[in-house]
C-alpha cells in the first residue's frame, strides 16, 4: 500500500514558444491538430496562426454549438424567436442600441491582418456548427437549425457581452434617488451594485514564492452560465503556444491566458465610459423625426424593425437614434422622456480586437503593455508578469473625457456642456505590480481606476487576499486554493457590532446575539452561524426597506414599478437589493438616526431568534445553492440530479469565494467564480485552473459537467502542456473555402470516470460520496502514469514505467478474470487507485499459505485534489474499500502486502485493525504481508 501520492499529473514538456510546435514539416498551410487532455480541454497546434484561428472556431462549435447560437441571436435581437415572450425585453433592447451596426462598423475598422483572423475563426464555426448542433439536445428541442456566422459576428457577440458591464442603469437609480431623496442623496446606495461583475485577481513576486519566479492567480466573478462562459483551451502554431481562458465566440485568449514567457490576467475596472442623455425628439410631418440638439432641432435616425416572438405575435420596434447615440429607453416623439446611450465602441468605431492576436504573440510584460495601449471594451484592470520576472499592474480601455456629472447621472443632450471632447481619452494609470511587499491585488475596489468610475466594491476582498498573501512566503500553485475558497465575511461588522448594543433583548435575543458575536464570520457551506447571519442580515434588510427614511424609494410607486423603463432594466432599480448591498453604509452613515437602527437591529434579532427556536438553522450550504442561467432552463441536462446541477456552496458577496446571492430576496446565488486559474511563470505545467461545468457544452458529453464536484470545492485541474499526455485525434486539413473544405471528424471522447458505472457507492459523513468505477486503461493511462511515477509512489514500484508501459499493464489487468483495477472517485473527482486479485491467481499467493476465502487489495492513495491532506483521508476511503469487498461474503479476510520499507502504510494498516504477518520476499520487493478478518470488524 502506498498513500500520499499526489494527484495532479505534472505536465512533462518545456514551456511554450515556437519550439514546442512538432511536425511542422508535415503539414501543409491551412492543416491543424486536435488533441483532448483528460478533462476534455481542446490543445490545438497549426501551421499558422490562420490555421489556428480556424481550429479554435471549429472545435468551439463542436464543443458549443448550442451556446454559439444563443449568443449568434442574443446579438441580433432575435432571441425571442425561438425563447418566447420572455426574452422580447432584450431582443428590443439590443436593436435599439444597434449592436449589431456596431459590430459591423468595428469589423470595418480592423487592421486587414486582424480581420483575416477573425474570419478564419468564423470560417471555423461555420464548418462545425451542423456537426456541434446535431450532438446538441437544445436544436430539437425548439426545432432550430443553427444559422451562419458572419465574419463580423465576433465582435457582436463581444458587444453583447459586455454592454452591461459598466453598469449605466445605476444612473437611473441615481436619477430616482435624487428625485425622490434629494439631491445630497444621489450616492447614498454607492456599492457593487446588482448588474456588475466582479472578480479577484493578485500577482506574487519571486520573493514570496517558493519557484522564485512569480505566480499569479484568481477568480472572474460573472453571472454563472450553463455553458460556462470561459472556454479553457490551448493554441499553438510556430508563433505562439498559449494556454488560457476564452470567450466562447471569440477568436484567441483576452482575458487570462499564459504563453510560457508571459501571463496575464484581467479584472472590471469599474470605470465609468458609458453616459445617459436626456433626449427631446418629435414627430416630423412625413413621420420622420427630429432631435433637439445643442445647435436647434436636426433630423435623426429612425427606422421600424419586427421582433418575431415563438408563441405569440410578432412585435415592432423603432430605432432611433441621435449625435449623442442610439435612444434605448422611451423614444415615442412628443410622448415622455427619451434616453440615449453613448458608449466609445459606437462613437469610435473601436473595440480594441486588433490587440486580440498581438496578445497571443507576446513574450514578455513590455509586448504585453504596448498590446495593450489600443485596448477598448471594456475597461479593465490588468496584471501580468514575465519569467524575467518583470511585472505590470495598469489600467486598460478607453474611458472618454467629458464633464464629472456625466458619471453621475443622466445628462441633457442639448446643452453642449455635457459632450465629449472629441478623440480624447483619459490617460490610465499603470505602475510595476511587484511593491515593497511582493503583492499585488485587484478585487475591483477603489485602487489603480478610482480616478476612472464612482462606484466600486467595498474593499474587503483586496484587503483579505492581501493579508492571506502577506502570511508567508513560499507560495505554490497548490497553495492558492486556501485564497481561491477563503470565506471571511468583513462587512458583518456594522451589523454585527450594532446587535451587540442593541437595547432590550429577550432571552431567545440574547442567545442569538451571543451565539453570532462568538462566531467567526466565515460563511463556510457547513456553518449554521452563518445561516443566523444571513438570516438576521435579510430581515434587517427588509426593516430598513419599510422605514420611513427611505420609504421614498421603497413605497408603492417604488422605481421597480415604474413603466417609465423598460423591464430589462428593474433590476438596477429594485431598492431591497439595493438597500441589501449598501448594507455596511446604510448600518453606518445612512439617513437613520444612531437610535433607529439600533431598533431594526433588535427588532430583526427578536424575529430571527423566535423563528430558530421554532426551526433551527440548517448549514448554509443548503441554502446557498447556485442557481445558473440557462437559455433553456426546463431542459433537463444528463439526467443529473439537482445536486450536480446547483451544487450548495461556501462564501458570500463581500468574501474572497464572492458567491453572491441577493441580499434581502434570496439566498440562491448566479454570480461566482466563472473559473479559477493559478498561473505559474517557473514552470507553466504547474499551472493550474477550472470552470464550474467542464469543457463541453453538450448534455450527455463525458465532460459536460465533470469540473463541477472540484470547482464547488475550490479544487482545480493541472494545466497540460506536454503533447504526450494528451490524446490526439486526425489531423484536419481546411483550405479557407467553406466549399472546398472536406467533412471533418468529430473529436472522439473517452468516458469520463465520474460518468463510469460504479462498482460500489457509499456516501461518508463530512467526507463525501466514494464511488469505485473500472479503470479504463486508455482513458486514464495519464493520470495513472502521473500518480505511479511520483517520488511518493516509489513503493509502487512503476517509477520508471513511460505512460505507454501504464497503459499496457492496466490492459493486461483487464484481460485477466481474476484481477480487477478501480478508480476511486471522491464526489466525482479521482482520488485513489484500488486494485483488487485473487491470491491464489498471483505471485502473493506462492509466498504464504492462502486460506480459502482469501482477497487480496492494493492501493495508491492521491492526497484531496488542490486542498492537501485532510484528517482522516485515508481512512474515509478504507472504509468505502473493505465496506466493497466485504459485500460479497464469499470474502472473508483481506490481504494486504505493502513495501516493508513503507513504514506509514504498515502502521495505518495496524491502526484500522490489520493482524501484521511475515516479511515476503518477491522479485520486486520485500513486503509485509497484512491481513484483516471479516471478525475484527464484527461481520462475522
Amino acid at each position: 500500500m502506498t498513500a500520499g501520492v499526489d494527484s495532479e499529473r505534472p505536465g512533462a514538456g518545456a514551456p511554450g514558444g515556437s519550439e514546442a510546435f512538432p511536425g511542422g514539416g508535415e503539414a501543409s498551410r491551412g492543416a491543424f491538430e486536435v488533441f483532448r487532455d483528460d478533462w476534455g480541454i481542446p490543445h490545438l497546434r497549426a501551421a499558422d496562426a490562420l490555421a489556428l484561428a480556424r481550429a479554435q472556431g471549429y472545435v468551439t462549435a463542436l464543443d458549443r454549438a448550442w451556446q454559439l447560437e444563443t449568443e449568434r441571436h442574443r446579438l441580433l435581437g432575435t432571441s425571442a424567436s425561438r425563447l418566447g415572450a420572455e426574452a422580447v425585453d432584450w431582443d428590443r433592447f439590443v436593436r435599439r442600441a444597434r449592436l449589431a451596426d456596431t459590430a459591423r462598423r468595428c469589423f470595418g475598422r480592423l487592421a486587414p491582418e486582424t480581420a483575416a483572423w477573425v474570419g478564419a475563426y468564423v470560417d471555423g464555426v461555420n464548418d462545425g456548427l451542423a456537426e456541434g448542433a446535431a450532438q446538441a439536445p437544445e436544436f430539437a428541442a425548439v426545432d432550430l437549425a443553427p444559422g451562419r456566422w458572419e465574419p463580423w459576428t465576433p465582435l457582436g457577440v463581444w458587444l453583447s457581452t459586455h454592454i452591461l458591464f459598466a453598469g449605466f442603469p445605476t444612473k437611473l437609480w441615481r436619477e430616482e434617488v435624487a428625485r425622490r431623496l434629494g439631491e445630497d442623496r444621489m450616492t447614498l446606495f454607492a456599492t457593487d451594485g446588482p448588474g456588475t461583475a466582479g472578480s479577484n485577481g493578485w500577482l506574487l513576486s519571486g520573493e514570496r514564492t517558493a519557484s522564485g519566479a512569480p505566480l499569479l492567480a484568481g477568480d472572474p466573478h460573472r453571472f454563472i452560465e450553463a455553458p460556462g462562459v470561459y472556454q479553457q483551451i490551448r493554441l499553438a502554431c510556430p508563433e505562439f503556444d498559449v494556454v488560457g481562458l476564452a470567450v466562447p465566440g471569440i477568436p484567441g485568449i483576452a482575458h487570462f491566458g499564459h504563453g510560457g514567457g508571459v501571463a496575464w490576467a484581467i479584472t472590471n475596472a469599474m470605470a465609468d465610459y458609458q453616459d445617459l442623455y436626456r433626449e427631446q425628439l418629435r414627430r416630423t410631418p412625413d413621420g420622420g423625426v427630429e432631435a433637439l440638439g445643442p445647435d436647434g432641432w436636426y433630423r435623426a435616425h429612425a427606422h421600424t424593425e419586427t421582433i418575431e416572438v415563438a408563441g405569440a405575435d410578432p412585435e415592432t420596434v423603432e430605432v432611433i437614434e441621435t449625435d449623442r447615440g442610439p435612444v434605448i429607453i422611451g423614444g415615442d416623439p412628443g410622448a415622455g422622456e427619451a434616453i440615449s446611450l453613448r458608449h466609445p465602441p459606437r462613437v469610435t468605431g473601436e473595440l480594441g480586437f486588433d490587440v486580440l492576436p498581438a496578445l497571443l504573440r507576446a513574450r514578455t510584460v513590455d509586448d504585453l503593455d504596448t498590446a495593450l495601449d489600443r485596448w477598448v471594451e471594456p475597461v479593465n484592470v490588468v496584471l501580468a508578469a514575465d519569467t524575467a520576472g518583470a511585472t505590470l499592474h495598469r489600467v486598460a480601455g478607453h474611458v472618454p473625457v467629458r464633464p464629472y456629472a456625466n458619471r453621475l447621472r443622466v445628462v441633457p443632450a442639448e446643452d453642449p456642456a455635457y459632450a465629449w471632447r472629441d478623440g480624447e481619452a483619459v490617460p490610465l494609470p499603470r505602475t510595476e505590480a511587484d511593491g515593497p511587499a511582493g503583492i499585488a491585488v485587484m478585487a475591483n475596489e477603489r485602487g489603480l481606476a478610482a480616478p476612472l468610475g464612482v462606484e466600486f466594491a467595498p474593499p474587503h476582498r483586496a484587503r483579505r487576499i492581501r493579508e492571506l498573501l502577506g502570511a508567508r512566503t513560499d507560495w505554490s500553485p497548490a497553495a492558492m486554493a486556501a485564497v481561491h475558497t477563503d470565506t471571511r465575511l468583513a462587512s458583518s461588522r456594522p451589523l454585527l457590532s450594532l446587535l451587540a448594543w442593541a437595547p432590550g433583548l429577550g432571552p431567545a435575543a440574547e442567545r442569538l446575539r451571543d451565539r453570532l458575536l462568538r462566531w467567526d464570520r466565515h460563511m463556510d457551506a457547513d456553518s449554521t452561524d452563518a445561516t443566523l447571519y444571513a438570516r438576521l442580515r435579510t430581515d434587517v434588510v427588509h426593516r430598513l426597506a419599510g422605514h420611513p427614511a427611505l420609504k421614498g424609494v421603497t413605497g408603492a410607486d417604488d422605481p421597480w414599478r415604474s413603466a417609465a423603463y423598460p423591464a430589462l432594466f428593474r433590476p438596477w432599480l429594485a431598492a431591497v437589493p439595493r438597500i441589501g448591498y449598501a448594507l455596511e453604509s446604510l448600518l453606518t452613515v445612512g439617513p437613520l438616526p444612531y437610535e433607529d437602527r439600533l431598533a431594526v437591529v433588535a427588532a430583526s434579532a427578536e424575529a430571527v431568534a423566535a423563528a430558530a427556536e421554532e426551526t433551527p438553522p440548517g448549514p448554509w450550504g443548503e441554502l446557498h445553492r447556485l442557481s445558473p442561467w440557462q437559455a433553456l432552463p426546463d431542459l433537463v441536462p444528463d439526467g443529473s440530479d439537482a445536486e450536480a446541477i446547483r451544487p450548495g456552496l461556501a462564501g458570500d458577496h463581500d468574501c474572497v469565494l464572492s458567491t453572491s446571492g441577493v441580499p434581502g430576496v434570496t439566498d440562491l446565488f448566479a454570480r461566482g467564480p466563472a473559473a479559477r486559474y493559478v498561473w505559474d511563470l517557473a514552470r507553466r505545467e504547474d499551472s493550474r485552473w477550472v470552470v464550474p461545468f467542464g469543457a463541453s457544452g453538450v448534455p450527455g458529453s463525458a465532460h459536460h459537467r465533470d469540473q463541477t464536484p472540484l470547482w464547488a470545492r475550490g479544487a482545480l485541474v493541472p494545466v497540460v502542456t506536454d503533447w504526450d499526455l494528451l490524446h490526439r485525434t486526425p489531423p484536419h486539413r481546411t483550405s479557407y473555402h467553406p466549399e472546398e473544405t472536406p467533412a471533418m471528424t468529430a473529436v472522439p471522447e473517452h468516458v469520463a470516470p465520474a460518468l463510469r458505472p460504479a462498482v460500489h457507492e457509499q456516501k461518508i459523513e463530512g467526507f463525501g460520496t466514494v464511488r469505485l468505477v473500472p479503470v479504463d486503461p486508455a482513458a486514464d493511462a495519464g493520470l495513472l502514469h502521473g500518480w505511479v511515477t511520483e517520488e511518493r509512489a516509489r513503493f509502487w514500484g512503476m517509477a520508471d514505467r513511460t505512460r505507454e508501459q501504464v497503459r499496457e499493464i492496466y490492459e493486461f489487468v483487464d484481460s485477466l478474470p481474476t484481477h480487477h483495477a478501480y478508480l476511486a472517485l471522491r464526489d466525482g473527482v479521482p482520488a485513489a487507485l484500488f486494485q483488487t486479485y485473487e491470491p491464489d491467481a498471483d505471485p502473493v499467493g506462492e509466498c504464504y499459505d492462502v486460506q480459502p476465502g482469501d482477497f487480496g487489495v492494493h492501493l495508491l492513495i492521491a492526497p484531496a485534489e488542490g486542498e492537501g491532506a485532510v484528517k482522516g483521508y485515508t481512512d474515509a476511503l478504507l472504509t468505502a474499500f473493505i465496506a466493497h469487498v466485504f459485500s460479497d461474503p464469499a470474502h472473508l479476510r483481506v490481504v494486504v502486502e505493502p513495501d516493508a520499507r513503507n513504514e506509514k502504510a504498515i502502521a495505518r494498516m495496524v491502526r484500522i485493525g490489520f493482524e501484521l504477518g511475515p516479511e515476503i520476499r518477491k522479485p520486486e520487493k520485500t513486503a509485509r504481508l497484512a491481513f484483516l478478518t471479516r471478525a475484527a470488524l464484527g461481520l462475522a
